[in-house]
């Protein structure tokens, strides 16, 4: 799980974790690289995640669909063939973080709806993130239709293609949520809950867990977590 592939703002005094540098990034990618794992977006992992298929995958999500993610992260997947997942929050194409920007002091740019489709069409994934950055839990049940049905509707516009993939923002999800996104025809859906998604019968793909890739983690610690991974299937 990643979100902005940049460096964090000198000014910025929250959530500064959320920032990777692009030179990290592509040192995270390269490894994934040299321990023989492909990253793949979600829907290139759905085989993997029903037990369809086995291999060293690797799933690599983008949350809320910044600039940065095209400017920054695409290349370096373009460079090892990987793809990945961008969920995108679909009526603030082209403007900005504004669930958080008071609480964190700045602005960070999303995409537009053009730039959205470059990252399409270079092999990528859109994936959907609500209408607006919502806490799902606290909607009625008619908001959550809105918010989740509508950024399929919304994202599979801007993109000509259908949108099977979808994250809780913040993580935050109930039964009615989960409910919701079957209903609205999603594959499978992401939360922040810390883990490692094994395929097979026994998943649920509506709760997938990931695991946070922050700015402070070193190399070490990144391969640590891959290669625990790897173990923990193979045992």
């Amino acid at each position: 799980m990643y979100h902005n592939i940049a460096k964090a703002p000198r000014d910025l005094a929250v959530y500064r974790s959320l920032y990777v540098s692009p030179g990290a990034f592509g040192r995270q990618m390269r490894l994934l690289s040299m321990l023989g794992y492909r990253g793949v977006s979600m829907a290139d992992a759905m085989p993997y995640l029903r037990g369809e298929r086995e291999g060293r995958v690797a799933v690599v999500t983008l949350d809320d669909g910044y600039v940065d993610n095209l400017e920054s992260a695409l290349s370096v997947l373009q460079r090892y063939d990987f793809t990945a997942t961008c969920y995108a929050v679909s009526s603030l194409l082209g403007q900005y973080n504004a669930w958080d920007d008071q609480k964190l002091g700045i602005r960070k740019p999303i995409m537009t709806a053009a730039q959205l489709r470059s990252w399409h069409a270079a092999g990528m994934e859109v994936g959907a993130h609500t209408r607006t950055h919502v806490h799902l839990s606290r909607c009625s049940d008619q908001q959550q239709r809105e918010e989740i049905e509508g950024c399929k509707a919304e994202l599979e516009d801007v993109i000509g293609a259908p949108v099977t993939q979808f994250c809780y923002p913040y993580g935050d999800h109930d039964d009615r949520a989960v409910e919701a996104t079957r209903r609205a025809g999603y594959a499978a859906a992401t939360t922040t809950q810390r883990g490692r998604a094994d395929g097979g019968a026994d998943v649920d793909l509506w709760r997938l867990p990931r695991i946070q890739i922050a700015r402070h983690h070193l190399l070490p610690q990144v391969a640590s977590r891959i290669l625990t991974a790897y173990e923990d299937k193979r045992a």
